[in-house]
């Protein structure tokens, strides 16, 4: 079994380790509570911590032991991987060992970099996940398992997207500018969207969907996803609340993953940014979800990030000729992040008076 297969399986490992302390941690029940499955902000901070704390931890891994990624054991092999990945790095003649600790170096920085902006994005998606509960009235008890079952979902759904956009990216090297341009053009258009205060339940895609192709119960069944009524095996309101959540994710993962394919072409890094901002994605919801309103500019933020990422992606070719390196990038994204959160926090809300007020 070669280095890269060993890395694969551990870092699965990992991540069906996270989820088992999930679901144990942030699904534990407490039978004398009448909201027995309700997550409280201190199981749902620990989670945050952990995941948050353990992506971090790779990063140092990945800045250490990167090379065994790619099962990089020569001069040879570490040029096969740059030229593969497309890295703007060379190799230094007759010094593996040097070139290695720049290589690593290098993959770390691309996959915290990634991380941060799929995190980033992921809060935009708390914004929609909140409301789709809240246009369906969903009971606060059920929103752990509809989320639980969102990631695994998701999880799925993304390793399918990174590795077919990969191979894409590889052999078609001008969909970097479809990417780039579609980013800008999502930037743009949610700068100037408004934000909706509820979801037409009845004219959803999804639930046009659902009533056309299955048998849809009319009303919430406790947390059951299926029901018999008389019989007839039928899904109920909160599985429908899954598929559109599921539907709402893949609409971002056409965002999101363009995004981190700006930052690198490798798609091992690709994933393992996307799954480790995955998986904090429900303790986050539980934490951020009654205070997210408070962030108003950070949609302005993301707007902005997304239509820098797209500058980038079309204008790749000159700023690598400039030297533009990914610490570059990191840093502008820190800032355009931390400045929409900073502004949120400081500059007060503007209350327009209501027509005939005050006379």
């Amino acid at each position: 079994m070669n280095g890269e297969l060993l890395f694969i399986i551990a870092f699965l490992a990992l991540i069906v380790f996270l989820l088992v302390v999930d679901l144990g941690l942030l699904s534990k029940r407490n039978k004398n509570s009448i909201n027995a499955n309700e997550v409280s902000p201190k199981k749902a901070l620990t989670m945050s911590l952990l995941v948050i704390g353990i992506a971090l931890g790779f990063y140092f891994f990945l800045a250490n032991y990167g090379n065994y990624l790619h099962n990089i054991d020569s001069i040879e092999s570490l040029q096969k991987t740059i030229n593969k990945h497309h890295l703007s790095l060379k190799v230094i003649p007759g010094d593996l060992e040097a070139s290695l600790k720049l290589y690593n170096k290098n993959i770390a920085l691309e996959y915290i970099t990634g991380y941060i902006v799929e995190y980033a994005l992921s809060i935009d998606n708390i914004f929609v996940i909140l409301l789709i509960f809240s246009s369906f009235k969903v009971a606060k008890t059920n929103y752990h398992k509809v989320l639980i079952w969102g990631i695994l979902g998701a999880i799925l759904m993304r390793f399918i997207f990174i590795f077919v956009g990969a191979s894409l990216l590889n052999r078609f090297e001008w969909i970097m500018y479809i990417f780039g341009a579609f980013l800008i053009f999502t930037g743009i258009r949610m700068f100037f969207s408004k934000e909706e205060e509820q979801l037409d339940t009845e004219k959803h895609p999804v639930v046009k969907f659902a009533h056309k192709y299955f048998m849809v119960h009319n009303r919430f069944e406790g947390g059951r996803f299926f029901v018999v009524i008389d019989g007839v095996r039928k899904i109920t309101p909160l599985f429908l609340v899954l598929l559109i959540i599921e539907f709402t994710d893949l609409i971002f993962a056409v965002d999101s993953i363009p995004a981190i394919f700006s930052v690198t072409k490798d798609p091992y890094i690709v994933f393992f940014s996307n799954i480790f901002a995955i998986l904090g994605l429900r303790s986050m919801f539980f934490l951020l979800a009654n205070i997210v309103g408070k962030f108003r500019y950070l949609k302005t933020g993301l707007a902005f990030l997304l239509s820098f990422i797209g500058l980038k992606m079309i204008f790749h070719h000159f700023l690598d000729a400039w030297g533009f390196k990914t610490v570059h990038s990191l840093i502008i994204i820190l800032i355009i992040l931390g400045g929409s959160i900073i502004a949120s926090l400081l500059i007060p809300p503007s209350n327009k008076p209501i027509a005939g007020e005050g006379k």
